[in-house]
């Protein structure tokens, strides 16, 4: 395990040519992995909308006119109606999304906390993502029963501040090292094809292999055009450059779980395959992720059923 890579050792390994890249990354994989499990994460959004940051890819940022309109915390019992019903498809990790800028102590956290201790019951590994949040909020949250927490960096320190002015890459920075002092695992990752070089990708992924240890999870993200946003207009990215994400990921942190997630909608079966070819071990199933479009589930089953996939077995 490396944390050292520099910035043009990970450019000299993204840009390598492509068969060479997934040689090198599928060598990785089975080293560490060994079959050709992919687990099953199920999504959902516990409070939608209404968020006051200015992420200029997220439909749910109360300043962009995109038709997400927000809504209050659900209830716990209809978050763990909907955990058991994606542990009876196959799912073994449960992740809750909550549109805030923070978490602030009170009568909602409490209830992400009784949310938590539910889908923990289910035998489900429970992550969320509710924003920045601090030591004693994770504290609180590992205590429930919590088992990953997700903050992603979304891109390069240089390229962040075009993308979002309302939370600092040090901010999320320090809700990571939050997240690792109480003892809950990390999940991070990013976007591309928001604009980015691909020396911005390759930053993004130096930084996360910076990390001491690894995060545990790292989820590759393809930009979700999303209306009324101002990323809508951007041009879609070549499958090849999402391979070479996933792949580059892979050789640099050859342990973690490499999430294929936001994106897949837009990636027909060829490259969802070439992907997890690439070191790519978990997706998000269901049909939306948070607001945005995915795969069908029979889809993504029949899919696997042909290339001979298994899903990780959910726990006893």
């Amino acid at each position: 395990m490396r944390h050292d890579w520099s910035l043009q050792e990970v450019r000299q390994i993204h840009d390598l040519p492509l068969l060479d890249l997934l040689f090198r990354a599928q060598s990785a994989h089975r080293e560490h992995f060994g079959d050709n499990k992919v687990q099953l994460c199920s999504l959902l959004s516990v409070k939608t909308g209404g968020c006051p940051e200015d992420c200029a890819y997220c439909p749910q940022a109360a300043r962009y006119q995109t038709g997400v309109q927000a809504e209050p915390l659900l209830q716990t019992e209809a978050v763990l109606a909907a955990a058991s019903s994606a542990r009876e498809a196959g799912a073994t990790r449960f992740c809750m999304g909550a549109a805030w800028r923070e978490v602030k102590d009170g009568p909602q956290f409490d209830r992400v906390l009784e949310m938590v201790r539910g889908v923990k019951a289910l035998g489900l590994e429970t992550c969320c993502t509710l924003g920045m949040i601090t030591l004693d909020q994770a504290r609180r949250l590992k205590e429930a029963g919590l088992h990953a927490y997700n903050h992603n960096l979304d891109t390069s320190r240089d390229k962040y501040r075009e993308i979002i002015s309302t939370r600092s890459y040090d901010e999320r920075l320090q809700t990571l090292r939050n997240v690792r002092a109480a003892g809950i695992t990390v999940c991070c990752g990013g976007i591309i094809g928001m604009g980015e070089s691909p020396d911005d990708r390759c930053a993004l992924l130096a930084e996360l292999a910076s990390m001491d240890p690894h995060p545990e999870s790292v989820p590759i993200n393809l930009l979700v055009r999303a209306p009324g946003t101002p990323l809508a207009d951007r041009p879609p990215v070549a499958t090849i450059e999402m391979v070479r994400m996933v792949a580059t990921a892979r050789i640099l942190m050859p342990r973690s779980m490499v999430r294929l997630s936001a994106g897949r909608l837009q990636m027909n079966e060829e490259a969802q395959l070439l992907c997890l070819m690439a070191g790519a071990n978990s997706i998000f199933f269901g049909e939306k992720l948070l607001t945005t479009g995915n795969p069908e589930y029979g889809e993504d089953m029949a899919l696997f059923a042909r290339a001979g996939i298994s899903p990780l077995e959910p726990r006893p």
